[in-house]
């Protein structure tokens, strides 16, 4: 978890850095939206980047080893954020500057695309059918949390410098951070046992030992990619509407000033990672596929009824409208946690799992809130964005009940050809799970 919180961190500290400041330090331009507009643009790029991080990392992860594969991914997103951070601005170098940018985007999205299926998959494989959407949803905390720091450290940057000082330099201060979480992450990544489902699959592996695990994956679990992926789009689309599209709207179109967006943000936060753990309980007692359908009905009536509560700009129905968005966001999340481990064998799980979830997050992480932002130069309204997002949920909803209930199946026993339509019951003790 603390390892995933440092990632995300990393990962959406320049999200949040692209809605605020990037558009003048990296893209200056006449108008304030198309520079938000082309630093949206690079924030995407690290979303096109994460499924090669899943096929990279996972082929280590599946042949090295869960453990030793987060290590590098954090070296590798921590190495990306801190020179981010070094970059001289437009001003100084020109065009080189976007285009380092880019490049140290799109390292970041490598190793964030290796670091989920680790981190989850590391703990589910640990822990029992029984209650493995509980465990399995604490690593998923990371990406409030990491948020929860991002956002934390640029609003007290925001209180303790001007906004010609937050431009000129501020900004690179949370950036540079990143290298004392990563000393921290680190250590504490090197006392974890590696998984014994991946030791075991290891010992067992005989027929596919010639073969890249991505090459078993896309030759034999092709529909249980695109599910991971269209169940996951949903959850995406979600959050980033809910965070990097509204900070932008809010600042850009509402005029609202950024600390008020942003104190909202870090508020939501906090709930958001109290709700993915009590999601992977609920998603443990009643099922991932119920649980997840109808949490995705219920983000689609809270966009369309809250979301155009925004343009009265008070603080406190920002603030309500976000934190619930991001609560039922961390409850959808923390249900499906297990959902993609359960889909995969363990040969295979690291590979296959991160392909599917990264894939989503190219439609819900990027295309969202890029779509967004562009629609605001022709329809400044949050309608565009709410129906885009009905239709992701919507993909997930149709996922769940495609892919039907893998709530109690052993990972152990999870085979190549394996059909999921059936519910599978409860387990009544991890013995008998």
């Amino acid at each position: 978890m603390a390892g995933t919180t440092i990632e995300f961190y990393d990962f959406f500290l320049y999200g949040l850095a692209a809605a605020l400041v990037f558009n003048k330090v990296f893209f200056p331009a006449g108008d304030p939206l198309t520079g938000v507009l082309l630093a949206m643009v690079t924030y995407a790029v690290g979303f096109l980047a994460r499924p090669l991080g899943g096929v990279l990392f996972g082929h280590l992860g599946d042949r090295l080893g869960r453990r030793r594969t987060l290590s590098v991914t954090l070296v590798v997103m921590g190495g990306a954020t801190v020179a981010i951070g070094l970059i001289p601005s437009y001003a100084s170098i020109g065009v080189a500057a976007p285009i380092v940018l880019v490049l140290l985007r799109l390292v970041q999205g490598l190793a964030l695309g290796g670091e989920w299926g680790g981190a989850v998959l590391l703990v589910a494989e640990h822990g029992s059918a029984a209650h493995r959407g509980f465990w399995s949803s604490w690593p998923q905390t990371g990406g409030p949390l990491g948020n929860l720091l991002a956002t934390g450290v640029l609003a007290a940057l925001g209180l303790g410098v001007s906004n010609s000082e937050f431009q000129d330099w501020g900004w690179r201060i949370p950036f540079l951070l990143s290298i004392v979480l990563v000393v921290v992450g680190i250590w504490l990544r090197h006392s974890v046992e590696e998984s014994p489902i991946f030791l075991e699959a290891q010992r067992r592996r005989t027929t596919q030992d010639g073969q890249a695990p991505v090459r078993i994956v896309v030759g034999r679990y092709r529909k249980q990619v695109l599910m991971a992926a269209l169940a996951d789009v949903g959850e995406k689309a979600t959050y980033y509407t809910f965070s990097i599209f509204l900070l932008a709207y809010l600042t850009q179109v509402v005029h609202v000033p950024k600390s008020t967006a942003l104190t909202a943000i870090t508020i939501a936060s906090v709930f958001q990672a109290i709700a993915i753990v009590l999601g992977g309980a609920i998603g443990d007692r009643y099922g991932r596929r119920v649980t997840s359908v109808i949490l995705a009905v219920l983000i689609a009536a809270w966009a369309l009824a809250a979301l155009p509560q925004v343009d009265s700009g008070s603080a406190v129905r920002i603030t309500m409208v976000i934190t619930i968005g991001l609560t039922l966001h961390g409850l959808l999340t923390g249900a499906q946690a297990p959902f993609f481990a359960e889909l995969f064998p363990s040969e295979v799980r690291y590979t296959g799992a991160s392909l599917g979830y990264q894939l989503a997050t190219i439609v819900g992480g990027s295309l969202a809130p890029i779509i967004g932002v562009a629609l605001l130069h022709r329809y400044p309204s949050t309608v565009p964005i709410t129906v885009l997002l009905c239709l992701m949920l919507a993909c997930t909803a149709a996922a769940f009940l495609w892919a039907g209930e893998t709530r109690g199946r052993d990972l152990r026993e999870v085979e190549a050809d394996a059909t999921i339509s059936a519910p599978t019951e409860q387990p009544k003790s991890a013995s008998t799970s």
